[in-house]
């Protein structure tokens, strides 16, 4: 067996589980997980020394292969879906004793790590992988413990991961040969037949989403957030697309995270020990950070070369747009440690919409707030294919919808709550498009986005005047510092006011249709908050 200087591998509480490798590596540094990788031939260098990868079939999640155990710890609390598919205890155990016979005749790497930031909520996780570079992975994205904790660790969940491991769909009640299983009774994640790492750090925010909330009254949250100087507290949620890292990330401010939080009584922690970045286009000049922690002990996902050197070409696109990296977060010169922050004073639903109907920035009543959390809303442009110039909408609940385990309206709900006992204000910003939509009008200049939030963080947007939208009932502010007063109103940007009063019809209907789903799991106050059809 091998190790890190001592630490002494779980032997027996592997044993216990079934796994009886004789060569288990435990605890290892990322040098070491590097290295390991490096001599297997399953990854190489970069010109800054990060760990680069390819993480083969898989590129992305598999929504439609993540299942949640059905037994009586769940039947009644999981929102069954499309999303929380259910499967049988029995395929559970047999892929779990298949699993376990597979990886005790492999080479494996251990670690022991945690989620949640915060004391009172961490969750100790026990990971299990087939490769070093999935152990690396964890080691980035989890939390890490002290050595001295190492000695006692008792582990709350397990994760197995293995990636070379296939079920066979004709009888482990699979869809097919990959798998996501999560058994919230055993306290078992199972991850097979995909090497992509992002699974186990969803696998975990699944859990989460569904312990938080359910037994602990802490909501969970699919955002980023940082803090000011004076402690004030702010969350970006947002899609993909709307600028929640971008925005996040201020120089002025210190990052708590940027991806995955809990709300409590007291503070906004977060879950996580690291940032998983998406890196296509990334450059120096757009995201330093970012750019600057790909470096020894970064572990990058799916890029490709400069031909003939070992720099990394950020444009491609040749394996996948969803290129990654993961890296501690002590690798962000301004991450605050511990990741805990206060209660937020103010929260950003960030949208790109791209049929330029929603106000660059509103503030919404607590009902409202709801409305639009639970359609976590934002438009997609038009791609590449000829002749197409429509958006499309994208709606995902509550802004992670393929994580949510509970009813949608549970964490709205939770939201309300906390916004009017700490009288926290939430504000739309629209990212996207105004003048017209994608095609006929223009992006929302980035300095200006800026501008509106900065003043919304430092109170100055308490003084002005607002008047409601009259189609989406949001409050819109008449001026804000560093900004043309001709922008904050929609409708005022368009050369064809007639038609800005269709188009926004035709996309409050889609926000009604959309919304269908979740009414019958939510209060009389949210379904009050709806936009004005006429």
């Amino acid at each position: 067996m091998s190790t890190s200087t001592m630490f002494v591998p779980p032997t027996a509480a592997l044993e216990k589980m079934g796994i009886h490798s004789k060569n288990v590596h435990y605890q290892e540094t990322p040098a070491e997980l590097t290295q390991h990788t490096l001599n297997r031939k399953e990854g190489e260098l970069n010109d800054t020394g990060a760990l680069v990868i390819l993480t083969g079939e898989f590129t992305g999640r598999s929504p439609k292969d993540k299942f949640i155990v059905k037994d009586d710890t769940t039947k009644d609390s999981i929102d069954w879906n499309n999303i929380n598919q259910p499967i049988e205890g029995k395929y559970f155990d047999q892929l779990y004793n298949k699993m376990t016979k597979y990886l005790s005749e492999r080479e494996i790497w251990v670690r022991d790590c945690y989620a949640c930031a915060d004391p009172e909520f961490r969750l100790n996780i026990r990971v299990v992988n087939e490769k070093p570079a999935n152990n690396l992975f964890a080691y980035n994205m989890f939390l890490r413990p002290e050595n001295s904790e190492l000695e006692n660790f008792k582990p709350d969940w397990h994760i197995l991961q293995a990636p070379t491991f296939f079920a066979d769909a004709s009888v482990d009640g699979t869809r097919q040969h990959n798998f996501a299983l999560i058994d919230f009774t055993k306290k078992i994640i199972l991850l097979g037949g995909s090497g992509y790492t992002g699974e186990m750090k969803k696998g975990i925010f699944s859990v989460l989403n569904y312990i938080l909330p359910h037994d602990k009254h802490v909501l969970s949250m699919h955002c980023s957030a940082n803090m000011g100087k004076d402690g004030d507290t702010a969350i970006f949620f947002g899609l993909s697309g709307t600028g929640k890292t971008t925005l996040s990330a201020d120089p002025s401010r210190k990052l708590i995270g940027d991806d995955e939080h809990g709300w409590t009584d007291k503070t906004v922690f977060n879950f996580e020990g690291g940032c998983y970045a998406k890196t296509i286009d990334l450059s120096a000049e757009k995201e330093p950070e970012i750019y600057n922690a790909i470096r020894p002990g970064a572990l990058v996902e799916n890029t490709t070369f400069i031909a003939g050197t070992n720099k990394i070409d950020f444009a491609s696109k040749a394996i996948t747009e969803n290129t990654r990296v993961s890296y501690p977060l002590n690798f962000i010169s301004n991450a605050l440690e511990p990741s805990i922050g206060h209660i937020p004073k103010n929260i950003f639903f960030l949208t790109a919409d791209a049929y330029g109907i929603l106000p660059p920035i509103s503030k919404l009543s607590p009902g409202q707030a709801m409305y639009q959390f639970i359609s976590g809303y934002t438009a997609k442009v038009a791609g590449t294919e000829a002749g197409v110039k429509e958006p499309s909408p994208a709606f995902s609940a509550c802004f992670g919808a393929p994580f949510l385990p509970l009813h949608p309206g549970r964490y709205a709900e939770m939201l309300g709550e906390k916004m009017r006992q700490h009288k926290t204000n939430v504000w739309m910003v629209n990212t996207g498009w105004s003048g017209g939509p994608y095609g006929v009008g223009s992006r929302m200049k980035l300095a200006y986005t800026r501008a509106m939030i900065t003043a919304a963080l430092e109170g100055k947007l308490e003084q002005v005047e607002f008047r409601e939208h009259p189609v989406f009932g949001m409050m819109m502010p008449v001026s804000c510092p560093g900004v043309p007063s001709e922008v904050l109103s929609p409708k005022d940007t368009w050369a064809n006011k007639d038609e800005y009063d269709a188009k926004a019809q035709e996309l409050a209907a889609k926000f009604i249709k959309n919304f269908e789903k979740y009414a019958s799991g939510v209060s009389d106050e949210i379904l009050a908050a709806a936009p004005k059809v006429k």
